[in-house]
């Protein structure tokens, strides 16, 4: 019952967009409704507000990490505890991509599963995030540098010898994310991605 209730409370705090929160905190228009439609913290950055796009980027990441962080600490020591882990980790990345305080419409994932990758280990978080700054430097797409960071992601947590339901929550965030991007991946083969930072 305990891990049923850390469950549902990581799909409650990932259903928190911290988009739509920041846009009306900060004036600014639906993020929903301009550039591509997505809540979260690159589309917001096509507000020109970039305050506005690094609060919503850190509260994203955030509440991923604080709901696999309290499953680490508190869920019950108990056989299936690292199971309950992985499952709070896929959880609370639904809830951002699906929440239930915008109608199951939500943004796609990317600065959660990193919050994510981080409270899972700390190596494992970084070493993602070093991948996709790479990637966004050398070429300036968000969602190749996501998808490149999120390929990483479960060969770096083999290499670090996480647990294997924790691998395969990685793989499986990595299947998701691709899911979310298959828009991007087209625009990315047909040269008509935007950059970012582009209004």
């Amino acid at each position: 019952m305990t891990n049923l209730i850390f469950v549902i409370a990581a799909y409650l705090l990932g259903s928190i967009s911290f988009a739509v929160l920041m846009s009306k905190a900060f004036g600014l228009p639906d993020p929903r409704s301009y550039g591509s439609g997505n809540p979260g913290a690159t589309n917001v950055l096509r507000s020109g507000k970039k305050a506005a796009a690094v609060l919503t980027l850190l509260g994203d990441a955030a509440k991923g990490w604080l709901a696999v962080f309290a499953a680490i600490q508190f869920a019950p020591q108990d056989g299936n505890y690292q199971v309950t882990v992985a499952l709070v980790a896929l959880v609370v990345f639904l809830g951002h991509v699906f929440p239930v305080f915008l109608r199951f419409q939500g943004g796609k994932g990317v600065a959660t599963a990193l919050g994510v990758l981080l409270a899972l280990n700390v190596w494992l978080g970084l070493g993602a995030l070093a991948t996709w700054l790479l990637m966004a430097v050398l070429f300036r797409f968000s969602s190749l540098a996501a998808l490149t960071a999120a390929a990483g992601a479960p060969i770096y947590a083999l290499v670090l010898g996480l647990p294997r339901e924790w691998v395969l929550a990685t793989g499986i965030l990595l299947a998701l994310l691709v899911w979310r991007h298959k828009k991007n991946i087209r625009n990315l083969l047909a040269g008509k991605e935007p950059r970012i930072g582009k209004r």
